[in-house]
């Protein structure tokens, strides 16, 4: 059986006294797309930032394509060339075209000459169906086409995977769907995936597997049929009926605040 590309053991992370992520095991093989589901300050994105590295762990070990990310000696520059981030906000240099805002990582970190990385740049900005805006400059776009441009650019590095950290929260909920349609086309391409994500229609339909934390532990790991459909634990219930039906969470917010509710 082949090593999982992304491999978990063990893993903890505090901010001072709160600890964030307490114990974490969890493995996404080559191509599975494996969406992280939970409530707000359950540690979903500190687990997402731990992977690359970007939190450092207090305790435990991450391995990306069989390499320990957490291991003191590593070379996190070359980890992390192998690892695509995408977060929620767009983070384009303003004063950049599209273009160049995926041929400079590329000539900096990857050491590409620029025919090459304009010609990369030009193949991923197509695979996100922005090619017209090649010349375009960030303030011009929407949200959605600028975040479809972050994809094409952390694309254009080459990454054996991609991280999406909450990628359409700060969307206008019409310029969402085009960045769900890029996503589902990476996770038809093969490309290894895990994504934070509140999009529970892209989690039931695109996820090979869903896993639900809160708390800072994993409640549920397992198919979207499953943990979306069938939850197994009244936490993962709770969650998902606030989530699907914010009717119910207006009422129960009130009720807490009279004393007599279940905080979420």
């Amino acid at each position: 059986m082949s090593r999982p590309e992304i491999e978990v053991r063990a893993l903890h992370k505090s901010f001072g006294d709160n600890e964030v992520l307490r114990g974490i095991d969890l493995e996404i093989g080559r191509g599975e797309v494996v969406c992280v589901i939970g409530p707000s300050g359950s540690g979903k994105s500190t687990l997402l930032r731990c992977v690359n590295l970007l939190e450092e762990p207090s305790k435990g070990q991450v391995f990306v394509g069989g390499t320990e990310v957490t291991d003191p000696d590593v070379d996190i520059d070359a980890v992390r060339r192998r690892i695509g981030m995408v977060f929620q906000q767009f983070n384009l240099f303003p004063h950049l075209s599209v273009t160049e805002n995926l041929t400079l990582p590329q000539r900096r970190v990857l050491g590409r000459d620029k025919a090459e990385a304009a010609r990369v740049a030009a193949e991923n900005l197509a695979r996100v169906g922005l090619s017209e805006k090649a010349d375009a400059y960030p303030a011009s776009l929407s949200g959605g086409q600028q975040q479809r441009v972050a994809i094409a650019r952390a694309l254009a590095m080459g990454p054996r995977v991609m991280l999406f950290d909450e990628p359409t929260s700060a969307l206008d909920p019409e310029l969402v769907g085009d960045v769900l349609a890029v996503m589902r086309g990476l996770a038809e391409d093969g490309m290894t995936m895990m994504v934070v994500t509140h999009e529970m229609t892209f989690a039931r339909e695109v996820a090979d597997r869903v896993v639900f934390m809160d708390g800072g532990v994993i409640v549920e790991d397992g198919s979207p049929g499953q943990v979306i459909g069938s939850p197994r634990h009244e936490r993962t219930r709770h969650f998902l009926s606030r989530l699907l039906d914010p009717a119910m969470a207006e009422v129960e917010e009130g009720t807490s605040g009279q004393g007599g509710g279940e905080t979420p």
